[in-house]
């Protein structure tokens, strides 16, 4: 596999470092979770890529995160009978091809564009209250 299919709305596996442990000077994430690509931006030195946590655990009211429905989980490869839901309001930054994390691997899944999209478009209205753990050095 290459690093290609690391695209936007795909759905991989990834050691997501939550903004609360990075807060508390963790520097490694404690498992690989589903998370979903929101964006691949070409650089010069590797495109940067934004991951989004996917959870099990309900988040708080207050937070942007969004259960996802059923069809999009069997989309995702993800279990379609345990409730999961993608938070927006917190994501990691990493470099495709100089990352300690990332492995070509293929994705398990994707959400559909109708899906995802729009949850992309308000994640980027609402960015400057979003919390950003960069995972490259």
């Amino acid at each position: 596999m290459n690093y290609e299919l690391i695209q936007t709305a795909s759905v991989i596996h990834y050691p997501y470092l939550w903004a609360r442990e990075a807060g508390r000077g963790e520097t490694e994430g404690r498992k690989e979770r589903p998370v979903a690509v929101g964006a691949r931006m070409p650089r010069p030195d590797g495109d940067l890529v934004l991951f989004f946590p996917i959870t099990t655990k309900q988040p708080e009211a207050s937070r942007f995160a969004v259960e996802v429905p059923a069809i999009e989980k069997r989309r995702a490869g993800l279990d379609a009978d345990r409730r999961l839901w993608i938070i927006f309001d917190e994501f990691n930054t990493d470099i495709v091809g100089n990352s300690f994390y990332l492995e070509p691997e293929a994705p398990t899944g994707r959400f559909s564009k109708a899906f995802f999209l729009p949850l992309l478009r308000e994640f980027i209205r609402r960015r400057k209250s979003a919390t950003e753990v960069s995972r490259f050095r």
